[in-house]
């Protein structure tokens, strides 16, 4: 039974790929929340990302598998931002990452595989991403060079959602006019939901992708590269 270790996974996505996996993976879950995870498979570790430090005595001496789910989506123009909105972005999606990653590495397991995520504004430029896509960008760049360093022993991917229906895009998606809207945007007209990504992020996590690494894996819809308008 492989160990994994999800940052953020009582929500969304996280929570999401937690249900994928429970059945056949030891899962150690650290969030701030635990009461969606019941299976006996699960260790929680209470956990903020950008508050507190890991406490790695909980988790096991080697990891096959690493997921870090927070994120953001501050859609704004650029001059109704202040500078602390980058900074928070960037502070939660990027380096409370790498904060864990430090934690952590030593723990990765050879064959083992980290799945990070980022968001399609980073590879195709979207009005109001400012802050958002500094902050993804900014984790696929260190997803590549890591990828790098410690191939072959680690595979490190990032998948790039577009619009995901979750908790965090819940405000974006809150009337039927917003949805069909978002819907229409997409070749496959319809907005992502969370088993969308989660089943991404289980192949990335599993054997079935042992020769894919330092890849940017688009989970958009298709509306990073078709244009079907």
């Amino acid at each position: 039974m492989k160990n994994i270790l999800l940052i953020g996974g009582s929500h969304g996505i996280g929570l999401s790929i937690v249900k994928e996996l429970q059945e056949t993976h030891k899962l150690f879950v650290a969030s701030r929340t635990d009461e969606s995870l019941s299976h006996n498979n699960i260790v929680h570790i209470e956990f903020d990302a950008t508050k507190d430090e890991l406490d790695v005595t909980k988790l096991p001496e080697k990891l096959d598998g690493f997921v870090y789910c927070p994120g953001s989506i501050n859609l704004k123009p650029f001059k109704m931002m202040g500078l602390d909105t980058f900074k928070e972005d960037m502070e939660l999606n990027f380096f409370s990452l790498v904060k864990v990653v430090k934690a952590i590495i030593s723990r990765m397991d050879e064959g083992s595989s980290m799945v990070f995520f980022s968001t399609i504004a980073v590879g195709t430029g979207m009005p109001f991403h400012t802050s958002v896509a500094a902050a993804k960008g900014a984790i696929e760049g260190f997803a590549k060079s890591m990828a790098a360093e410690y191939a072959p022993r680690i595979r490190v991917n990032v998948i790039a959602p577009s619009l995901v229906d979750t908790p965090l895009a819940k405000r974006l998606l809150n009337n039927d006019k917003k949805r069909d809207m978002m819907s229409e945007r997409h070749p496959l007209k319809r907005v992502g939901n969370s088993e969308d990504i989660s089943n991404s992020a289980v192949f990335l996590l599993s054997d079935k992708s042992t020769w894919i690494t330092g890849q940017i894996l688009g989970v958009d819809g298709g509306l990073s590269t078709l244009n079907i308008n």
